[in-house]
């Protein structure tokens, strides 16, 4: 879910996730400021003390950020992994519904891995947006090798791991811990997802803080971007949200052919239905919000209401279609700016990281979700995360295809679920 009003609703229930609200319009009037500024401030042959001062508040700022990362991660995919597979338990229909939501995922991933890199060949990234990479530490993760790839995937020391960013072993090692937890004696799981619900909620709390102050770090951040590439940075944010977008535009056609071959709904039937919705979805940029418009557009294909009720509401809290897409085109994206090439087990690795995060991430605003779920792909492919912090500015755009995809796809996965689970008892 993404919101547009950025409100956290992180989780359902008993682990429901603190609420927080972010300075959305305000980071990015910062960022256009903050390059507008920049660009005046060469021409008029502003001192480079300006400059400095603006880097030492715009990196105080990122690497403020950056501390949550593996924490919050880590709460995060334990509390959703254990929501996921409790729901996995329910029965068939919710069976059928996550084997479908985890080859969306993965389908959504692939098809970035291989058609982003394409586009960024054929539509290269402009000039002007080497500055992004400026205003971090500039440090590229090494790129293994095969064999050395598959050595990383268990760390002998998962505290060392996680003091070095180490996001392949730590993923593999959290995704275990989470099945673990459903294997305890009930007390000592409701301690375990006790302790993580807390962390979580920390977590969540200290980068709200953080993320409040979100228009003065990114202020800093773009005046250096602005003085070192002109007008070339407003080209290249132009370029990264068209070429993002063009990612999520797979998920929401992809949305359509579930409903035609799963959902046995006619394409036109389909798109006549979800309508409503989609626009719901456009106006708020919200999943949530849209949630009332899914279950009237689950009505207009004839779907069960039983099965509607169940799947979609879950889907809401567990299932963003085009997240594992859309983070991977970022990711790529950076890798462009950074000169980094993907080889093809890192690539597959970058896939599965991708999706796991975005299935076992509970809800969460935007500009949260933005980092959280992006920085531990990025670290784990050699990435580096700094242009992030100024790239989470424009989120608010290439979040309409984000949502509109995930709406649609939510009802789309609902038709599969119903069709597919016909003369089978619906959970009540």
């Amino acid at each position: 879910m993404h919101d547009k009003d950025q409100t956290a609703a992180g989780g359902q229930g008993k682990f429901a996730l603190v609420s927080i609200r972010l300075p959305v319009a305000l980071t990015f009037a910062a960022l256009v400021g903050g390059l507008v500024a920049g660009i005046a401030g060469a021409a008029l042959g502003a001192p480079a003390l300006v400059s400095d001062i603006a880097g030492l508040v715009g990196g105080l700022w990122l690497r403020a950020l950056q501390m949550t990362i593996i924490p919050l991660v880590a709460a995060l995919l334990v509390l959703g992994l254990v929501q996921m597979i409790l729901a996995a338990r329910v029965g068939t229909v919710a069976r059928r519904m996550i084997a479908i939501m985890v080859a969306v995922q993965l389908a959504g991933g692939a098809f970035t891995s291989i058609a982003m890199p394409s586009l960024l060949k054929a539509f290269p990234v402009p000039e002007g947006a080497s500055a992004f990479l400026a205003q971090g530490s500039g440090d590229v993760g090494e790129v293994p090798g095969v064999l050395d790839f598959f050595t990383s995937l268990v760390s002998p020391n998962i505290i060392a791991a996680a003091a070095e960013t180490a996001m392949l072993p730590l993923t593999i090692f959290f995704v275990m811990f989470a099945v673990a937890i459903t294997r305890l004696p009930e007390d000592q799981g409701e301690r375990l997802l006790g302790f993580f619900h807390a962390l979580g909620n920390v977590m969540l709390l200290i980068i709200g803080w953080v993320l409040a102050a979100a228009p003065v770090g990114v202020f800093g951040l773009a005046y250096g971007v602005g003085v070192q590439s002109g007008g070339g940075a407003f080209a290249a944010l132009g370029h990264y949200v068209l070429t993002v977008t063009l990612m999520g535009t797979f998920v929401f056609l992809l949305a359509y052919v579930i409903a035609a071959v799963q959902g046995r709904t006619g394409l036109l039937a389909f798109a006549k239905a979800v309508l409503p919705a989609q626009a719901v979805a456009l106006s708020t940029q919200s999943s949530l919000a849209s949630l009332p418009a899914m279950l009237d557009s689950a009505g207009r294909l004839s779907l069960r209401a039983s099965t509607a009720e169940f799947v979609l509401p879950l889907a809401v809290v567990i299932f963003r279609a085009t997240s594992s897409c859309m983070n991977l085109a970022v990711v790529y994206y950076i890798a462009a700016l950074a000169g980094v090439e993907v080889p093809p087990a890192i690539a597959v690795a970058g896939i599965i990281i991708a999706s796991v995060i975005s299935l076992s991430a509970v809800s969460l605003p935007g500009s949260i979700s933005f980092v959280v779920s992006i920085g531990p792909i990025a670290l784990a492919m050699g990435v580096p995360i700094e242009p992030l912090a100024l790239l989470v500015a424009v989120e608010m755009l290439p979040d309409l295809m984000r949502t509109l995809g995930n709406v649609t796809a939510n009802v789309a996965v609902t038709s599969a679920v119903d069709r597919s689970a016909e003369g089978a008892e619906a959970p009540v």
